[in-house]
């Protein structure tokens, strides 16, 4: 079977994390949402998305395909059911559809909004990204979920004595990961340490957590869950429910709590996140779709860092502030708490970040991790500029 994971009528609403990836590429627990597709179907997918992202993510057919809500999280339950799916047949949960087997012919015509198709309705429950702070509100289940898929049937790497370690049956080491004279509690949920990992000496690290392949977490860094650290990330400082990407790069101290970082990030020393209102009211952000600010429902909000944004040491950011892409923040005081993409400055003054300065700043990155910056790559960065003068003045 084919399997095709298509981008709904939410994806305007997890920007800015959907300006250079399909939704299924959110990283949310430990895998991205596609990783995990993959991971129960044993079998790789494409994706269904806006036109200017196909060159990079493209699009894949056969004779027959099963389309997959690229927004929701599979967990075997839902899985078994996606497999049961017939010809003609769409897995559905209210109005949302969940997965639809389809011809080719017929995926010409594919609509989220309705199709002549007889609806299954799901008995599983799932978890589904609809706002960007769903990420992190919603990473402890699947932290949970994740562990469990990556490590049923294997045997953890042993943890050295050096450590203190409570709740060790909720831990999984992968090989190759080295963890030194750190503090690891898993009775408040699982602990998983990705493949060459690191956790320094003095870190102090409260689960549900997970630390993915290359990552490392500095000395004396303080984690509370539930927080997931990307592939080759490095943290230090105070995390509480934070997700990373991967790529990224919080290496010192200062705060950060109920946040989503994107790839490509840096922040700098002594930056602190405001979470939590200081009149204790709901937190409302920025929402690209609506183009205002919109309502969270939650009382703890961060940052919301869309990817190649960077700051500069001791940046201030108020409660529940969205950054674009390619940012570079930097200056005393608090920031504004929506920043627009290819933005350059601060509080003080605030201008359009050249796009020629922002791309070498991209290709310096990349070298520095032994990657280049290839054409696509380029082309996609030079239509967000593009696009980015649509929010310059909000």
């Amino acid at each position: 079977m084919n399997y095709i994971l298509f981008d709904t009528l939410r994806r305007d609403h997890l920007l800015p994390f959907t300006f250079l990836r399909p939704s299924a590429d959110i990283r949310i627990g430990i895998l991205s949402i596609r990783e995990k597709w993959e991971k129960y179907l044993n079998s790789k997918t494409s994706s269904l998305t806006e036109s200017y992202l196909q060159e990079k993510f493209p699009l894949k057919t056969e004779n027959e395909n099963i389309l997959l809500n690229g927004t929701i999280c599979p967990n075997p339950q839902l899985v078994q059911e996606v497999l049961n799916l017939k010809s003609n047949e769409a897995l559905i949960s209210g109005k949302i559809i969940i997965a639809m087997h389809v011809t080719a012919d017929e995926l010409k015509n594919f609509s989220e909004e309705g199709s002549d198709v007889k609806e299954i309705h799901t008995k599983a429950n799932y978890t589904k990204l609809n706002n960007t702070w769903d990420i992190f509100e919603k990473n402890t289940d699947e932290l949970i979920t994740d562990f469990d898929l990556l490590t049923k049937g294997r045997k953890s790497q042993n943890i050295s004595s050096g450590n203190h370690v409570i709740g060790v049956e909720n831990i999984f080491v992968e090989e190759g990961a080295k963890i030194q004279n750190a503090s690891l509690n898993a009775s408040t949920g699982s602990i998983y340490i990705g493949r060459d990992a690191e956790i320094m000496e003095g870190a102090l690290i409260r689960g549900p957590f997970a630390l993915c392949e290359k990552s490392t977490v500095k000395m004396g860094t303080k984690i509370y869950g539930a927080t997931t650290i990307g592939p080759d990330s490095k943290v230090g400082g105070e995390l509480n429910n934070v997700v990373i990407f991967g790529f990224s790069n919080k290496g010192h101290e200062g705060f950060l709590g109920n946040s989503v970082i994107g790839e490509w990030c840096n922040i700098g020393a002594d930056t602190n996140t405001s979470n939590l209102k200081n009149t204790y009211e709901e937190v409302k952000l920025w929402n690209y779709a609506e183009r205002s600010f919109v309502k969270s429902g939650l009382q703890f909000c961060g940052l919301i860092m869309g990817d190649h944004s960077k700051c500069g040491i001791n940046t201030m950011f108020n409660t529940g502030t969205v950054v674009g892409v390619h940012a570079n923040i930097f200056g005393a005081g608090f920031q504004r708490n929506f920043i627009p993409s290819f933005s350059w400055g601060g509080v003080s003054k605030m201008e359009k970040y050249n796009f020629e300065r922002a791309l070498r700043v991209s290709e310096a990155v990349y070298e520095r991790r032994g990657l280049s910056l290839n054409k696509i790559d380029r082309s996609l960065l030079k239509l967000i500029y593009d696009k980015s003068v649509e929010n310059r003045f909000v």
